[in-house]
């Protein structure tokens, strides 16, 4: 279950990626109070919360509905987590996450909280995918699901913390140790992109 948990954890924390976040929502309320910053980077941790447990304790009927294998999905989910990865990689930001056109558009609007914020910058397609990934993969059973979860509830903290400190994690870090730290989550997250692709490639495989 530790093992299990070492995975998940990283996973989704990593996908995510909170200090990759801080540069945007500092452009993106850059003339609003520490106040109201504040209050949108709390409401925009609880929205994705909600999201990305919604699809991981309802994405099996997802696989349902459309007909798809978990094999599969494992396959598009590990393909997805590369492509996130290389541009983390690269100190990019994540094109699978938002287009330049959107972050332009967050930074006009006035309360960016559930978009671009929320959704897609923090729950986008890859967290998604990791989340219905990580609940398939180690089972539907009450202890995967817990794992899950707590996952997930972790990285919103820390992704909250990280927002509403952000001007500090900037201070401190600067651009080059954000840069550094987004290549190192971007080699994990690369790791566990293959591990997924190789387990549903098996896995069709065999099937």
């Amino acid at each position: 279950m530790q093992a299990t948990f070492l995975i998940t954890l990283p996973a989704v924390l990593f996908i995510v990626d909170p200090i990759g976040l801080v540069p945007m929502f500092l452009a993106m309320t850059a003339h609003d109070s520490p106040e109201r910053s504040r209050a949108m980077a709390a409401r925009a941790v609880v929205t994705a919360g909600l999201v990305l447990t919604f699809f991981a304790l309802f994405g099996s009927f997802v696989f349902r509905f459309f007909g798809v294998t978990l094999a599969a999905f494992r396959v598009a989910g590990g393909l997805l987590l590369m492509l996130t990865a290389l541009d983390m990689l690269r100190a990019q930001s994540p094109a699978t996450k938002t287009s330049p056109a959107e972050e332009r558009e967050g930074e006009s609007l006035e309360d960016i909280a559930i978009v671009p914020l929320a959704m897609p910058l923090i729950a986008g397609p890859g967290a998604i995918a990791t989340v219905m990934v990580l609940m398939a993969r180690h089972g539907a059973g009450v202890s995967a699901g817990l794992q899950v979860i707590a996952s997930i509830v972790i990285t919103m903290l820390v992704t909250y913390l990280c927002l509403r400190s952000a001007k500090t994690v900037r201070r401190v870090l600067k651009q080059t140790g954000i840069a550094i730290l987004e290549r190192v989550f971007g080699l994990i997250l690369a790791a566990i992109a293959v591990q997924f692709v190789f387990d549903g490639g098996r896995e069709l495989l065999s099937g």
